[in-house]
């Protein structure tokens, strides 16, 4: 199984009231795993737009085991957990450091047909692009 793996860093824009990393910040890095996985397996969103079909989301889950903080060295890694022909479910760990978990992260995305606003399957060619991204996953 391949995964994507990036870091990302923590800017103070990031950073909520509480002192620590905004939970709104992962969502918004979950977004630049979601791009890099669809860019790795040859389907970059503005093709897909220019094709008519639209990458949406139909599910965020989040769970926080240690907070990050401004300075801290963040590494994500994003992969499919379940491959449908007509949604995914997407796995996120979010590393403090390499190792350290600091959360997990599930969403469910489908293909959305512009033109007529409804979820589009995938071709067999699309899935087996996928396929190679897809590995087991557990959300505790």
């Amino acid at each position: 199984m391949e995964s994507i793996r990036f870091t990302q860093e923590i800017f103070t824009y990031d950073i909520d009231f509480a002192g620590h990393v905004s939970n709104i910040s992962y969502i918004r890095w979950m977004e630049a795993g979601r791009i890099k996985l669809l860019e790795a397996a040859g389907m970059p969103v503005p093709a897909l737009m220019n094709a008519g079909i639209l990458p949406a989301l139909a599910e965020t889950r989040i769970a926080y085991k240690k907070p990050l903080f401004l300075g801290d060295c963040l590494s994500l890694e994003v992969w499919i957990a379940k491959l449908r022909h007509a949604s995914a479910d997407m796995a996120f760990h979010f590393y403090k450091g390499d190792r350290e978990l600091a959360a997990i992260g599930l969403q469910k995305g489908l293909f959305i047909d512009r033109e007529h606003q409804k979820p589009v399957r995938i071709s067999d060619e699309q899935h087996q692009r996928f396929s190679r991204f897809t590995a087991a996953f557990t959300f505790s």
